[in-house]
């Protein structure tokens, strides 16, 4: 009877062989060192910076060891005290944050009357035109928000300010301070611009309530204001308070409305603080400034999340039909129909039309002065810092190229970092890599641009490690404009990738297809659609946006908005006008584009 002996264990596998199979494991699938290398840069590039903002604001700067009493690099409270306790201290934050209030709360009421009105006009009537209206509504998103600041000059301007006076001086018109320049101008300007927000998210929530709970609490007696009180307003509070958080977080941020309308009364926020502080290599003062507006940004959405989660008990069922409903004008309905016109066009036409009559005549908005020497003239008299028409000499086309290259890199880096982001949060198996990226990623969402330019240039601004310093370099642009635009192609992306099965990767994946292969021909082929939203949306932002490039350029790198702020602050007006409206012809022609490509649009459904 033989014996039976119980097998030998094989010998565990060497290092060199675990490493070998863990380097194979890695080629095919290498979504776990993608999610590190994600982690580490998103660390670097969005957490690493608010920590250095909030580092310079407790060390003392170069400079500032003759008034503190402290050696340069130690931990201090200076610019805190110089900040919020000092005897410039009204100056420095008190005065700018109490105008920073006034001018949210006034554009937030503003923006609600004429966004909250004629959302309820183009989706609760019969108004005549309602499809039309609800997209020539949005087009006030599509302009930069400081055009209408620059038609508000061109109309109100008195001689307070450098340059030539406005519409009404040069008619003979007194034009008083407060009506030029300021907050009023600044609340009316802003309102006009961000009035679509309301009107967006306001419309879509009135869609959908169900027309029927409306019907049934005036069949049981109830008067209209009790229906509005019981039914209404508690369903709308969502889109409501969503809208305001939005608007005031967005006003928070704002540099170029502010600093064209508030700078020649000396009318300062703090955003326009920041930028100054900046200027004046204040870098403590800055950061102390820069940490504040990003806690009350931080706080704004967060305030945001919590009221959406308190009002989700507020859910309605109904049937298409009821919710489609609209209510019957009457004798109304064209007399409703030309007040929404006149908001499109005095949001739209008005600052438009102003700028391009600017550009085209010498007296401002005077026919009889007809002229296109702001246009094509090779010598403009008086004119030193821009001496010729915009379409002469070169600094147009390199600003132009500058907005293109920059912008163009950064939304390309963007789209494509983001369906990366996407791809590790859904395929990925580690749920705190994919935790960190979710919110990391959606972080910079939470700051307002200027703060998160501060806070990028404090970071790399002077050399840190192997890293030199960037500031002034394309690469510091393109680097901070990707990742300010992350949270839009990074949601996009993992909600794309959610809706993607694993099957055809699997399939190629048994084909014996590599990692590469199957993004290369199948994830990004089938995820084009979301490519382009997170490139071309990016992109239209970023060829507006002020707040960020006028933190981290030089006089090198001119960009199309740089270019017009500078020659505001030259006084050349006509020449800044034309600059502006080809910023917004570039603008309303890639937005339009975009809608054209991805079959939709900004105001889909809204007058549907």
């Amino acid at each position: 009877m033989a014996l039976l002996t119980k097998p030998e264990t094989p010998p565990p596998p060497s290092r060199r062989r675990r490493l070998v199979y863990r380097l194979r494991v890695l080629r095919h699938d290498p979504t776990a060192a993608l999610g590190l290398i994600l982690v580490i840069l998103l660390a670097y590039l969005v957490v690493a910076p608010l920590i250095a903002v909030l580092s310079d604001a407790f060390r003392l700067q170069y400079g500032d060891d003759v008034h503190a009493g402290q050696q340069p690099g130690e931990w201090t409270g200076y610019y805190m005290w110089r900040v919020f306790r000092s005897q410039i201290s009204g100056l420095l934050f008190w005065e700018p944050l109490l105008n920073t209030l006034v001018i949210a709360v006034g554009t937030t009421l503003f923006a609600l009357v004429v966004g909250g009105g004629m959302a309820w006009l183009v989706t609760r009537t019969n108004v005549p035109g309602r499809k039309w209206l609800a997209g020539a509504l949005v087009v006030p998103y599509m302009l930069p928000s400081w055009t209408f600041s620059l038609a508000w000059l061109s109309l109100f301007k008195n001689e307070r300010a450098a340059g030539q006076v406005g519409f009404l001086q040069a008619q003979g018109i007194r034009t008083p301070d407060w009506l030029a320049y300021g907050a009023v101008p600044i609340i009316v300007t802003l309102g006009l611009h961000y009035y679509p927000f309301v009107l967006l998210l306001v419309g879509n929530a009135l869609r959908r309530i169900d027309a029927q709970l409306e019907d049934s609490a005036r069949i049981l007696g109830a008067p209209q204001r009790t229906v509005i009180r019981r039914i209404v307003v508690p369903l709308m509070l969502p889109a409501l308070s969503s809208a305001v958080l939005l608007v005031v977080g967005r006003v928070l941020g704002t540099f170029g409305t502010p600093y064209v309308l508030g700078l020649p009364a000396d009318y300062r926020v703090l955003s326009t603080g920041l930028f100054q502080s900046i200027r004046d290599r204040s870098t403590g003062v800055a950061s102390v400034l820069a940490t504040v507006i990003v806690v009350i940004g931080v706080l704004i959405v967060l305030t945001d999340t919590r009221l959406m989660r308190e009002h989700r008990r507020f859910v309605t069922v109904g049937g298409k039909g009821a919710m489609d409903r609209l209510s019957d004008l009457r004798r109304w309905r064209w007399p409703l129909f030309g007040l929404g016109l006149l908001v499109f066009v005095v949001s739209v036409l008005v600052p438009v039309f102003t700028l391009l009559l600017s550009t085209v005549t010498r007296t401002p908005l005077d026919l009889s002065t007809f002229t296109l020497d702001y246009w094509l003239a090779e010598k403009l008299p008086g004119a030193v810092g821009f001496p010729h028409g915009v379409l002469r000499g070169s600094e147009l086309w390199t600003a132009a190229w500058n907005s293109l290259r920059i912008v163009g890199l950064a939304s390309l880096i963007c789209a494509v970092a983001g369906l990366l982001i996407g791809y590790v949060v859904v395929r990925g198996t580690a749920p705190r890599v994919a935790a960190f990226l979710r919110q990391v990623s959606f972080l910079p969402y939470l700051i307002p641009g200027i703060a998160f330019a501060a806070a990028s240039l404090s970071l790399f601004a002077v050399a840190r490690g192997p890293l030199p310093a960037l500031y002034g370099t394309t690469f510091l642009l393109i680097l901070v404009m990707a990742v300010t635009h992350l949270p839009y192609s990074s949601r996009s992306g993992i909600a794309a990738m959610m809706q993607l099965g694993r099957e055809p990767e699997e399939a190629a994946q048994i084909a014996g297809a590599s990692w590469w292969q199957r993004m290369r021909r199948i994830i990004f082929p089938i995820q084009k659609g979301a490519l382009v939203t997170g490139i071309v949306l990016p992109f239209i932002s970023g060829l507006k946006e002020l707040s960020i490039v006028i933190m981290l350029t030089t006089t090198g790198t001119q960009l199309l908005t740089t270019l017009s702020i500078g020659l505001v602050d030259y006084g050349y007006t006509q020449l800044a006008n034309a600059v502006v409206l080809v910023i917004a012809l570039v603008s309303f022609t890639m937005t339009y584009l975009t809608q054209r490509l991805t079959k939709s649009s900004l105001a889909s459904g809204l007058g549907g």
